[in-house]
């Protein structure tokens, strides 16, 4: 297998990554042919996973601009990924020019990519960090020299803590990371589960063992699981709810839109 110059060497293109399909989904081109191997067996049990990811990002956005609304104006991203258009800088950037944000990932593709699209971005940086290691985020260099986290921040965990397992204790990542964060920060998840999705869960659950067998296990919450990340938050109107149904730009029509939109559930909660 040829490998692309953007490519940066030592990683396994051999090996799928979540990061990679995840921009396979959204039509970007930073995937390799097993990344697309892979999330088309995904897509065999789930056809409808392209439309669920831009739901997730279409969330990201109403949510980073709300955030700028509101006054806050950093932004640490956890679980970035590989940067596509009308990523979270993008937005933010537009709202205020000021606006500064720390992207965090694991993935030596996604900090790669994310180095080369905002260079000469100095309100802009990427940390390699993972969110099972909070204090390995909150002092890399990048963070702490870009954030001022005795202001408000806000915390993105889109569409990432369903890849961290029980094990791993989520739970108390999440509780670490928000201590650090000051009053007045907001805590933007989005995350998978079976509820909503318009597939029985054995049918969807196929499209989970193709996470399994790659050693991404997909982990499915449902609502009031992922409502336990906002322990702590006041969540903002209207509350924990299906992606699309969050602050829609115009009125939702469930009828009239994709039925695997509304899978999962997308929340913003403020820390008194």
């Amino acid at each position: 297998m040829e490998r692309p110059a953007w490519a940066p060497q030592g990683i396994d293109i051999s090996v799928p990554s979540v990061s990679r399909m995840y921009d396979f989904y959204l039509g970007g081109s930073h995937n390799f042919e097993v990344d697309r191997e892979a999330a088309r067996k995904a897509m065999e049990f789930m056809p409808g996973l392209p439309k669920i990811m831009q739901a997730n990002r279409a969330f990201m956005r109403r949510a980073v601009r709300h955030a700028v609304s509101e006054g806050v104006t950093q932004f640490l991203d956890i679980g970035s990924g590989i940067p596509t258009f009308g990523n979270v800088h993008e937005v933010a950037q537009a709202a205020d020019p000021e606006a500064r944000v720390a992207y965090v990932d694991h993935d030596p593709v996604a900090v790669a990519h994310s180095q080369a699209v905002l260079e000469g971005n100095d309100r802009t940086v990427i940390a390699t960090a993972d969110l099972r290691r909070p204090q390995e985020i909150l002092k890399s260099p990048e963070v702490s020299e870009l954030l001022d986290l005795e202001r408000p921040v806000a915390l993105l965990l889109v569409a990432v803590l369903h890849f961290i397992e029980d094990a791993d204790d989520p739970q108390t990542a999440v509780a670490e990371l928000t201590e650090s964060l000051a009053p007045g920060s907001l805590l933007v998840i989005t995350h998978a589960s079976y509820e909503g999705i318009p597939l029985t869960q054995e049918e969807a659950g196929g499209a989970v063992g193709v996470y399994r067998n790659i050693r991404n296990p997909l982990i499915m919450r449902s609502r009031d699981e992922v409502s336990r990340f906002f322990d702590g938050y006041e969540m903002v109107e209207p509350g924990l709810v299906a992606m699309p149904n969050w602050r829609p730009d115009t009125p939702v029509v469930q009828e009239q839109e994709d039925p695997y939109s509304f899978s999962g559930f997308g929340g913003v909660g403020r820390k008194a």
